[in-house]
């Protein structure tokens, strides 16, 4: 690591050829469900909270490069911030609808609302009578997750009044899958069947259920669009099972310094871990303030690249600035100060590492701070 990487406490490498081919991969599992029904089946990009915290300004690109033609976020403000990286056909959906007073906005960058109550309903309708033209939206109901959506009792008013969506073109109809990670559960065919009943009363469009895990369950979820979001940064949308995506992500802390423990000593906060053998401790400078968990004191483990094959656990509390490591088991071999660490990467996959946390890939992907020398490649 050079003179750029000692100047933080650790480097955050993002693959950005993996996410185009993990984004390949997906868009071909779509173009490989398609049916009479649904011909020609897209796959689109969630590049909400910063692309799941690897930068949307160098992440955005890539995916459009790699044939991404549709991208949602969640916020407005994501949207705008995304806008300048994409080229002006590429549409941007906006998960959260307009809030209010923000209508005009998304004219003013070109985003697409996703309408999810007859309150932003009634906003976009008015716009567009203002504007004298006929606006795009997604219309997303809620199929059973009770989050995001239009009631069953919703879809019917407007089933039934033509005039509520008479200046609104309808460019998608969409719905989200609570259990799509648990393929056994009745919930995700009782999901499927809801939204099926549910889109039919809407006008017609193309029809979007699946997010990463979703495409998983098969064909029969994929509809028109996929909507992949953590599976195209490597987390794993098969939880149990092999990941069938590449690996995105190579988060490497540095030594600050080593210390040899007696027998006896407590190490970090609270004195949670006291040593049973004389042992050999590195203090690498990553810690919550990193994002790098708290949750993962005394369950982590962290790998030296030249020695691969042994597993160095974590010790005592992961503070704000730095966590330790029991390095005894490396021998007499010299650690110098700089020395690189792997807490995620090809020996310690974000799942392992996001387990050892109590979490899931999602949170530790994104919590990843902002101080670590970030390297896209």
């Amino acid at each position: 690591m050079g003179v750029n990487a000692q100047a933080a406490g650790g480097i955050l490498t993002i693959d950005l050829g993996a996410v185009a081919e993990n984004y390949r991969t997906l868009a071909g599992m779509m173009a490989g469900s398609a049916t009479a029904e649904h011909p020609a089946p897209l796959c689109a990009a969630a590049v909400k909270a910063d692309a799941y915290g690897l930068g949307v300004e160098h992440v955005g690109p890539v995916l459009e490069k790699a044939g991404c033609r549709h991208f949602f976020v969640a916020h407005l403000s994501e949207g705008v911030a995304l806008r300048p990286y994409l080229n002006p056909e590429m549409n941007i959906f906006v998960l959260h609808g307009p809030p209010p007073g923000t209508a005009t906005e998304f004219l003013a960058h070109d985003l697409i609302p996703v309408l999810n109550s007859m309150e932003q309903v009634a906003q976009w309708q008015a716009l567009a009578r203002r504007q004298e033209r006929i606006l795009p939206a997604v219309l997303q109901v809620d199929s059973g997750m009770a989050r995001f959506g239009f009631t069953a009792q919703e879809v019917d008013r407007l089933a039934r009044d033509a005039t509520l969506l008479e200046s609104i073109r309808t460019v998608l109809v969409m719905s989200h899958l609570a259990c799509a990670d648990t393929p056994e559960n009745p919930a995700n065919r009782h999901q499927l069947e809801t939204f099926r009943a549910l889109a039919a009363k809407l006008p017609a469009a193309p029809r979007s259920l699946a997010a990463s895990s979703g495409l998983f369950l098969g064909p029969d979820w994929r509809f028109d669009l996929g909507r992949p979001g953590a599976a195209l940064y490597g987390v794993n949308p098969t939880p149990g099972r092999p990941n069938p995506m590449r690996d995105v992500i190579r988060l490497q802390a540095n030594v600050i310094q080593t210390r040899d423990v007696p027998v006896g000593q407590a190490v970090g906060y609270g004195g949670m871990f006291v040593a049973k053998r004389p042992t050999r401790v590195a203090l690498l400078g990553v810690g919550y303030g990193d994002g790098f968990l708290r949750r993962a004191s005394g369950r982590g483990t962290a790998i030296l690249p030249s020695r691969p094959e042994v597993k160095l656990p974590l010790i005592g509390r992961v503070s704000m600035d730095s966590l330790a490591v029991d390095v005894t088991d490396l021998g007499e071999m010299p650690l110098a100060a700089g020395e690189a660490f792997d807490l995620i990467g090809p020996y310690n996959p974000l799942e392992m590492a996001a387990e050892a946390a109590e979490t899931i890939g999602y949170e530790l992907l994104v919590d990843l701070g902002g101080r670590y020398l970030r390297e896209w490649r």
